[in-house]
């Protein structure tokens, strides 16, 4: 379960980030998770919650988006999303390609006061 340690190291920076900008309550975090990070959203937010109780952002809304896995091939150029479990190219079938989105774990933005 490793949603409980990237919702403690998200808290983390979320509280640094608002002492830097000297907010006083944070009251939306955006988050995003590449689809292959595998994160169960049903696990994390609690998770979150917990992490960030007793926090300037212990009330803040969450939003959590999960960005598809797109991928290249490096055989014919092709760029297409990931189906199912199947990387392989959409045009040409091939295995020879490149991961360009779907790895990502970061926080997109935060709001407050």
């Amino acid at each position: 379960m490793h949603e409980l340690r990237i919702a403690e190291d998200l808290s983390s920076i979320v509280v640094e980030a608002a002492r830097q900008e000297n907010l006083s309550k944070v009251s939306r975090i955006n988050i995003a998770f590449g689809q292959l990070v595998q994160i169960v959203p049903e696990i994390f937010e609690p998770a979150f919650r917990e992490a960030i109780k007793e926090t300037v952002a212990s009330e803040a809304e969450l939003s959590v988006e999960i960005l598809p896995v797109k991928l290249r091939c490096r055989n014919c150029g092709n760029d297409y999303l990931m189906q199912g479990n199947l990387f392989a190219c959409s045009s040409c079938n091939s295995t020879y390609i490149d991961i360009v989105q779907g790895k990502e774990l970061f926080i997109k933005s935060i709001e407050g006061e």
